[in-house]
């Protein structure tokens, strides 16, 4: 019966590893992308005239505010 219960926690916590190491590797994946989406958007910021750029940052700005009002 002991032997029976060490080996149910030992699988357990085996499996508890290998669920914590696959949600690490995701995250660490979608890090990267984001990251790269990230550089990508600050270079297309970067290649744009300042009075473009003022339009382009004002607009993201208000469509993010929006979805924070009530009842928006």
């Amino acid at each position: 019966m002991k032997l029976t219960r060490v080996a149910l926690v030992v699988g357990l916590v085996a499996v508890a590893a290998v669920g914590v190491a696959l949600a690490v590797k995701t995250v660490k994946e979608k890090k990267l992308v984001v990251d790269e989406t990230a550089g990508s958007i600050q270079s297309e910021l970067d290649a744009l005239d300042p009075v473009s750029r003022a339009a382009v940052l004002a607009k993201v700005s208000s469509d993010t505010t929006k979805g924070f009002r009530p009842g928006s």
